[in-house]
């Protein structure tokens, strides 16, 4: 027969591992990510963003940056971005970078599976932390 003291032990430590779990694949706000992503010809830059702990984004992109901020609600996410710096980008580059900022403003929802952030919308954008 099962002791009382162990099915409360079990039910703590099931509790706190899923606790866990839900820490890990939360928004990764205070992260830096880099996107899942090949350089442009002629670069080795990969667009990055940098999420502040309440949502302001700094984002450095194939060849432009600029700031922009996520809004979160459960695993809806908006993104709305700011200015964004010409920096005087080659056009391919230039059209590459607009491309992606449209993409992250059409995002509508977001899943986190351990250091990988999926942005969901008609283009899906995944995003992995940088290691320092």
């Amino acid at each position: 027969m099962v002791s009382l003291r162990r099915l409360v032990c079990a039910a703590v430590a099931m509790l706190a591992m899923s606790i866990v779990a839900r820490a890990e694949d939360g928004f990764p706000f205070g992260t830096e990510m880099t996107l899942e992503a090949l350089p442009q010809a002629g670069s080795k830059r990969i667009p990055n963003i940098e999420i502040g702990d309440h949502g302001e984004v700094v984002l450095e992109l194939w060849c432009k940056g600029g700031k922009g901020q996520f809004s979160v609600a459960g695993n809806t996410v908006i993104f709305v971005p700011g200015q964004i710096q010409d920096r005087s980008c080659p056009p391919a580059r230039a059209q590459a970078d607009d491309d992606l900022v449209a993409a992250l403003s059409s995002v509508e929802t977001w899943k986190r599976q351990g250091d990988v952030l999926t942005l969901i919308g008609p283009k899906p954008l995944r995003f992995r932390t940088t290691g320092n």
